[in-house]
């Protein structure tokens, strides 16, 4: 029997099902009939109106409010604003694209970017850009690149650390944490760490939690890197994980679950995120994003101490990219002012704005190598900043592939299957390499 045909966003947007493409992907995306209608509100804007479509907590989207605001102030023109939810952002956008009702300007995840740039949908920034580019680590500007062209801003990053409470830490004989990045503990010496806690914990109490569900997936493949592998291999034309590095990191991560160390409500399709059993005192430590230090002030309070520290260490230390492009859509009205919006939103002014109001990391390295006056949490941005170092390019090309966005549902299949359905490390790892292969084969097709 032959394999069946998966139809993605990918070939739906490329219009790469000829006559009944457009009909199949508007019925498949009007499966949220109330969100379709909403976003599909925001349409194209005009000469003198651009139209932005973001998600973001209230916080974040208070801010591109108003420098929507002081853009249409300088500018003696509108911005139209509409906020949606993260998880529903991309059924208003890949509606719009069809229909023609694509809002100017989005904000899109850098697992996504590759989707957009690959199926031509993306207005090309190269030239507006050509001053940031030289502002911004390489590594970065690479998630918002396609093809040698740029396609939008890498407006912030955002990553992992491991957050802790010390008390919990003290009273499971843990007398130490790792303060430098250079004393980052092993994978032994961090899971000689998670055995203490352990077993010091009340009943209904674990270890620690990691951050990879729902469309976290991705972040699984940090533990990838910091054993040595990669997902893919250089030239993104085969998966690469099915090795050593892949089994020691498939190996320890369902440890994680056998050791009873972490909940067995956490794994990677997980509905729900592990920060709120966190805030309420159920675990010792999390790993967690910087995005998330708002939500801890607020709701933890003076309940407990809680700091944070490095990401463990194997091979070498490492990452995801995490945080948000926004990027401007091919057919807009007024293109010129939709670039202008994006060269805007990455001016040093806007970004520190953004950046200090939500506490989120700049891509910029004249603001990186600045003390930024973090709205909360100025004392945990340290141990980020640092982690956000060790993305290295080959970590970027990983997760900005044209078919990562299924990529990325591919792996929170397989890792459930092997965390808690019992399949074993080596078949996982086969069976995510062959959705990866297959991806690989579309990755090529979509460059060509």
């Amino acid at each position: 029997m032959p394999a069946p045909v998966r139809i993605g966003r990918r070939t739906i947007l490329r219009g790469g099902v000829a006559a009944g493409g457009a009909a199949l992907g508007a019925a498949a995306l009007g499966g949220c009939a109330g969100l379709t209608r909403r976003v599909s509100s925001t349409s194209s804007g005009g000469r003198d109106r651009v139209t932005m479509q973001v998600y973001g907590t209230d916080v974040e989207t208070e801010v591109y409010a108003r420098l929507g605001e002081q853009f249409a102030a300088e500018r003696g023109v509108t911005v139209d604003l509409t906020v949606v939810p993260f998880a529903d952002f991309a059924t208003g956008v890949d509606a719009g694209l069809l229909s023609g009702t694509a809002p100017d300007v989005f904000r899109v995840d850098y697992p996504t970017m590759g989707l957009y740039a690959a199926t031509g949908q993306l207005l090309d920034v190269t030239d507006p850009l050509a001053e940031l580019a030289q502002d911004v680590r390489p590594a970065l500007m690479e998630a918002v690149t396609f093809g040698g062209r740029r396609y939008g801003i890498p407006q912030h990053v955002d990553t992992t650390a491991l957050v802790y409470r010390p008390d919990v830490l003290r009273d499971a004989g843990v007398t130490s944490v790792p303060d430098r990045p250079e004393d980052a503990w092993s994978w032994e010496e961090f899971g000689d760490v998670a055995d203490r806690v352990r077993d010091a914990a009340p009943d209904g109490r674990s270890a620690f939690a990691v951050n990879w569900q729902a469309a976290g997936a991705f972040r699984w493949l940090t533990w990838l890197f910091m054993a040595g592998g990669h997902l893919y291999d250089e030239e993104l034309t085969s998966a690469a994980l099915d090795d050593d590095a892949g089994r020691r990191a498939l190996e320890f991560t369902r440890s994680f679950f056998e050791n009873g160390w972490v909940p067995g409500t956490t794994s990677t399709k997980s509905p729900t995120y592990p920060d709120a059993q966190f805030t309420a005192g159920r675990l010792g430590m999390l790993f967690a994003g910087n995005f998330l230090v708002p939500a801890f002030a607020e709701t933890i309070g003076d309940r407990f101490e809680y700091a944070v520290t490095y990401q463990p260490r194997d091979e070498r230390r490492a990452s995801e990219l995490g945080g948000n492009a926004v990027v401007a859509t091919r057919d807009s009205a007024n293109p010129e002012l939709a670039a202008d919006l994006l060269v805007y939103l990455s001016s040093p002014e806007a970004m520190q704005q953004f950046c200090e109001a939500s506490v989120l990391l700049p891509t910029r390295e004249s603001l990186a190598a600045e003390d930024l006056d973090f709205a909360v949490g100025g004392d945990l941005m340290g141990v980020y900043a640092d982690q956000v170092t060790t993305i290295e390019d080959r970590d970027v090309a990983d997760v900005t592939t044209p078919t990562f966005a299924e990529v990325n549902v591919d792996l929170a299949n397989e890792l459930e299957e092997c965390f808690l359905g019992g399949r074993s490390a080596a078949a996982t790892l086969r069976a995510i390499a062959d959705r990866v292969d297959a991806s690989a084969a579309l990755n090529d097709g979509a460059a060509s």
